[in-house]
């Protein structure tokens, strides 16, 4: 009985560190992000494009590739802080990090390192108007919360709006995403063409958050 229940619990934690299950069922704790490695930052630099019409197979990124993907793109780099490797106006942290992959729906939750798992159908269609994103790997959709962006309103005279400044970070997170992508051999773009209510239906957001852009990955073309 002992060896039988060793076995069921090396099988559930095979499935977990491949995504395919969650400890809790809905919460996908991520491997520790590798911060070593990878290509000089001129080169990867040299190296950053948006790639149209030139992805290639389907192939799953792995779980520690979605982690480092995912820390790169705004995860925690001070420890014992909410400091991000993206920066944020006013601290904020507003800008929320959606993953969509043919497992299902998911929202990165950059303080527990982890996937929270939202839903199981794929939906990566909702994700762009574009051919290629309903059969890409991953699409990351970014949603401001404005509801977190205190201090600036619509009428500020001199500093920009709640708008401007998350449009602002979802860039930030954007580019380093695609360093990432760079230095990882990968393929990727960022995107705006999307249905807005469609995406906020999907994702069931509330009033306050709202839709910026989303960023496909996937391999090249050979």
């Amino acid at each position: 009985m002992k060896k039988l229940i060793i076995l069921i619990v090396t099988g559930l934690f095979i499935l977990v560190n491949a995504g395919l299950v969650s400890a809790a069922d809905d919460i996908i704790k991520l491997p520790d992000p590798q911060k070593e490695g990878g290509i000089p930052l001129m080169k990867a630099l040299s190296l950053r494009q948006s790639t149209r019409g030139g992805f290639g197979p389907a192939v799953k990124l792995t779980m520690q590739q979605m982690s480092n993907m995912l820390w790169a793109a705004d995860g925690i780099n001070r420890p014992g802080t909410n400091h991000r490797t993206a920066p944020s106006a006013v601290d904020w942290q507003n800008i929320d990090i959606y993953v969509t992959t043919d497992d299902g729906l998911f929202l990165y939750d950059a303080q527990a390192h982890a996937l929270k798992v939202l839903g199981k159908e794929d939906i990566r269609a909702v994700a762009g108007q574009h051919d290629f994103v309903a059969g890409a790997p991953v699409n990351l959709i970014y949603v401001a919360d404005f509801a977190k962006a205190k201090g600036f309103g619509p009428d500020a005279k001199v500093m920009p709006t709640a708008e401007t400044w998350s449009f602002v970070g979802t860039g930030a997170i954007a580019q380093n995403v695609y360093l990432w992508c760079a230095s990882e051999g990968l393929a990727c773009i960022v995107r705006a063409m999307a249905d807005a209510e469609a995406i906020k239906k999907a994702l069931n957001l509330r009033p306050e958050q709202h839709f910026m852009l989303a960023q496909t990955i996937a391999q090249f073309k050979k």
